[in-house]
């Protein structure tokens, strides 16, 4: 790790600090730290930035309750900007949006952006505003156990895709079995969120467990 003296503030004594979601992997804001700013935010493991209107120092969430807790902060290669992916308690802007990012420049008509987030956005709009003719409102519609069960068929695709040691059609059946998966987790109020910090909570179980093994 590199020490703060390393980095490259401005000639205001700034530094530029993309701030982005750890589980969405979106980008939430663009902000500005200084060196005293940067300390506290490492200390206190929240963010905490230069506000250049009000000339003052500002802890994001103290007074809106919307803290974002630091995962990593990491410098680019010149040293002179900063990636801070944090896990939010709220919206990142002040408008009360999840991102300050939300007013669109371009959008390619070849290449299209995919995440998991946006996926089950997707998915759960067609829960709440019900579309006809969707496959995916037509699951909700029939309920849980055509849920269950549409999830249990593509569990045995996956299995038999494996088996027969046919990489193509295991993945074709791995998009399947997340997207009923996805549908399952609308269904029941589960959120990207809730799943991944269960997969955080067990990635340090299984690194204390690696550890013990390798003391004893």
């Amino acid at each position: 790790m590199i020490n703060i003296d390393e980095l490259k503030f401005d000639e205001k004594g700034l530094i530029p600090a993309i701030v982005v979601d750890a589980i969405t992997k979106k980008v939430l804001t663009l902000a500005y730290m200084n060196k005293e700013s940067l300390k506290i935010s490492m200390e206190k493991g929240l963010t905490c930035f230069y506000s250049r209107s009000r000339d003052e120092l500002w802890l994001k969430g103290e007074t809106s309750g919307n803290y974002q807790h630091i995962v990593s902060i990491t410098a680019d290669c010149d040293n002179d900007a900063l990636v801070v992916v944090v896990e939010k308690d709220g919206p990142a802007c002040h408008t009360g949006t999840d991102s300050c990012f939300t007013k669109p420049v371009y959008e390619s008509e070849d290449l299209h952006e995919f995440s998991y987030q946006g996926l089950i956005d997707l998915i759960r709009g067609r829960k709440i505003d019900k579309k006809e003719g969707s496959y995916t409102t037509y699951l909700f519609e029939k309920g849980l156990d055509k849920i269950l069960k549409k999830v249990g068929e593509e569990c045995t695709e996956v299995i038999i895709g494996a088996k027969s040691d046919d990489k193509k059609e295991t993945i074709y059946e791995i998009a399947d079995l997340c997207y009923h998966v996805m549908v399952l987790m609308i269904e029941m109020g589960i959120s990207l969120e809730d799943i991944h910090r269960e997969l955080a909570s067990r990635h340090v179980i299984d690194h204390k467990v690696k550890q013990e093994k390798m003391t004893n």
